[in-house]
C-alpha cells in the first residue's frame, strides 16, 4: 500500500526535478523579486485572455518546469474571505497540471500579511488533490499514484511548511483510507487489523479488543449495537487503543474517543426513503482519531499523553438487534432507555468515554473529546465544512472549543461553536421511574430541536462526566466534536478533519 505523495522543501527554483509550478495568489503582480518569471510567463495571456487572474490558467515555461499554472485565489481582502481560498486555489490548480501531465508538481504560495499560515493551507489543498483512495491502490496498482512527488517552496522556511504538511497528511492520508472504503473492506476486525499493522514498529502502542463477553460486560451499550452484527464474525465489533507518550515530564493529556460505525442501517429504526446510503462513512471519528496518532508518530510532540480509543462496530438489523424501550445499565451505571436504535453512535462511544474519564481522574491536565459524524442536525445547524465544537464546564472555562476554533481559521479546518445548555440535560432525563436517562427521542435529530447539542448531554450523563463540572472537586475538561458536516460530502473523498486543527491546537510547530 502506497502512502501520501512524497512532500519535498524547495529552497530554490534551481530544482530541476519537477515538471509544472503551479502558483497560488491574489494577484499576478504579486509575483515580483524571485518569481518575476512566473509572471512573464502569462504576459502574453493577459492582452488576449479576460480570465488571467480570475480561472485557473496554463501556460508554457521555459526550463525543466516546462508549465506553470497560475491558481487564482480571488480577493482576500474582505470580510468573509479566510484561509480557505488558498487551500481551493491549490486543490484546483494540481487538478489542472494533472491534466496536463504533471507528474511531479511543485507548489509555490505567496505569503501573505492576513493569512500567515496559508502556505499550509495550500499544501493541505494540493495534498487533498493527489489522494487516491485504498481500495484504487489495492485493486488498480496501475493508479495507486497521481503524482510521485509534491514540492513545496517556501521563502520563509520550506523545511518547515514541508514537514508540517507531510505530518499533517500523514493523519488524513490514514483518516481517508479508513473512513472512505467500504463497509467490508473497512469493518471492524479488519480496521483493527489495518491499524494495528500501520502502527508497527512505531512508538504508537495498539491494543484491540474483540472478546465479545469483554466487550458486553465493560461497554454494555457498545455490545448492545454490536449484538445483531456478533452473530457475523467479519462484522463483530472491536475496540481498538492507541496511546503515544512524547519524551519529558508529561504536561498535558489529550483523550480521544471516536465513532467507529462501519455501516449504519439505523438497526430496528432502520433508515428509510434512501438516505441509508453513504453510511459506510459513518466511523469518520474513529478514522480521525487513528489520523491524530499519525501525526504523533511523524512530529513526537514532547512533553504530551495521548489515548485514543476507537469503537467500531457495524449498526445492523435483524432479529438478535438491540431495540427502542431496552433498558441497558452503562459502565457508569447509569440505567439508559432506549430511544431510537438509529442514534447508536452516543451509544458506541459512551462507556469508552467513561473509561477515559476514570484514567484522566488520575492524569496530567487531562482533556477529553468525543470525535462523530453524530448529527444530520449539524449539517442543517451550520452547512456543510464546518465541524461544531461543544464543551462542558470545565473546558468552556478554559476556553478549549474556541481555541480549536482560532486554530482551525489558522489553517482552513474550520470549526463552528456551540453550547450545551439545560435544556439538553432536561431533554435525556429519564421520563419514568424506569430509566435514569433517556438516549433519544423517536425523531431524526434533523427534526429534532437542539438535535446537535443533545447528545453531548446524554454522553456527559450517561458516562459519570456529570460528576466532574464545575461544581466538581475533581473537574475535567470534556469537549464534544460533531464532523457529520465537515467530514466531505458524499460521494467523494473524505477532507480527514478535524486532524488538522486537533494537531495545530494542542501541538503546534515545536
Amino acid at each position: 500500500m502506497s502512502g501520501p505523495s512524497p512532500v519535498e522543501a524547495v529552497s530554490s527554483f534551481d530544482n530541476k526535478s519537477f515538471d509544472c509550478v503551479v502558483v497560488v495568489t491574489d494577484l499576478l503582480d504579486n509575483l515580483t523579486g524571485d518569481f518575476d518569471f512566473l509572471k512573464q510567463a502569462f504576459s502574453s495571456l493577459v492582452e488576449v485572455d479576460a480570465t488571467v487572474g480570475k480561472d485557473v490558467l496554463l501556460a508554457p515555461l521555459a526550463g525543466p518546469f516546462k508549465r506553470v499554472v497560475f491558481a487564482c485565489t480571488g480577493p482576500l481582502n474582505r470580510d468573509y474571505d479566510d484561509v480557505r481560498r488558498f487551500y481551493d486555489a491549490a486543490f484546483s490548480g494540481i487538478n489542472r497540471a494533472l491534466k496536463a501531465g504533471s507528474k511531479a508538481p511543485l507548489l509555490v504560495t505567496v505569503e501573505n500579511e492576513r493569512f500567515v499560515h496559508a502556505p499550509i493551507s495550500a499544501a493541505l489543498g494540493a495534498l487533498q488533490a493527489l489522494y487516491v483512495p485504498l481500495e484504487i491502490r489495492e485493486g488498480r496498482p496501475e493508479k495507486k499514484i497521481k503524482a510521485g512527488k509534491l514540492g513545496l517552496y517556501s521563502k520563509t522556511s520550506s523545511e518547515k511548511l514541508a514537514k508540517f504538511a507531510a505530518a499533517f497528511e500523514s493523519g488524513r492520508h490514514l483518516t481517508r483510507d479508513i473512513q472512505g472504503s467500504d463497509p467490508e473492506r473497512m469493518a471492524p476486525p479488519r480496521v483493527a487489523q489495518h491499524v494495528t499493522q500501520y502502527f508497527e514498529g512505531t512508538s504508537i502502542k495498539v491494543e484491540v479488543i474483540a472478546d465479545v463477553d469483554y466487550i458486553e460486560k465493560n461497554y454494555p451499550c457498545l455490545g448492545a449495537v454490536n449484538r445483531c452484527a456478533k452473530v457475523v464474525p467479519r462484522h463483530n465489533a472491536r475496540v481498538v487503543k492507541l496511546s503515544y507518550e512524547g519524551e519529558g515530564p508529561i504536561t498535558d493529556t489529550l483523550f480521544l474517543v471516536g465513532k467507529g460505525v462501519t455501516y449504519d442501517t439505523g438497526g430496528a429504526d432502520v433508515k428509510a426513503g434512501g438516505i441509508m446510503a453513504g453510511m459506510h462513512r459513518d466511523k469518520g471519528g474513529a478514522s480521525a482519531v487513528a489520523g491524530l496518532f499519525a501525526v504523533l508518530e511523524k512530529l513526537k510532540p514532547k512533553h504530551l499523553k495521548v489515548y485514543g480509543t476507537m469503537s467500531m462496530v457495524r449498526n445492523s438489523i435483524g432479529s438478535n438487534g438491540y431495540v427502542a424501550d431496552e433498558i441497558i445499565t452503562s459502565r457508569a451505571g447509569v440505567r439508559v432507555r432506549v430511544g431510537n436504535t438509529d442514534a447508536e453512535g452516543r451509544m458506541a462511544m459512551v462507556d469508552c468515554l467513561c473509561e477515559a474519564k476514570e484514567i484522566a481522574l488520575s492524569a496530567v491536565n487531562p482533556q477529553l473529546y468525543t470525535v462523530a459524524t453524530l448529527t444530520g442536525h449539524a449539517i442543517i445547524a451550520v452547512g456543510q465544512g464546518y465541524t461544531l465544537a461543544m464543551d462542558n464546564g470545565p473546558a468552556k472555562a478554559a476556553n478549549n472549543a474556541t481555541l480549536l476554533r482560532n486554530a482551525g481559521d489558522e489553517i482552513g479546518d474550520m470549526f463552528e461553536l456551540s453550547t450545551i445548555r439545560r435544556e439538553d440535560y432536561e431533554f435525556h432525563t429519564g421520563k419514568s421511574e424506569y430509566e435514569d436517562v433517556l438516549q433519544c427521542n423517536n425523531s431524526p435529530s434533523s427534526r429534532t430541536p437542539r438535535g446537535h447539542q443533545s447528545p453531548s448531554a446524554f454522553m456527559i450523563m450517561t458516562s459519570g462526566l456529570d460528576k466532574h463540572g464545575i461544581d466538581s472537586k475533581q473537574p475535567l475538561k470534556y469537549t464534544h466534536l460533531d464532523i457529520a458536516g465537515s467530514e466531505g460530502k458524499f460521494p467523494g473523498v473524505p477532507t480527514g478533519s478535524p486532524v488538522p486543527a486537533l494537531c495545530f491546537h494542542h501541538f503546534p510547530a515545536q
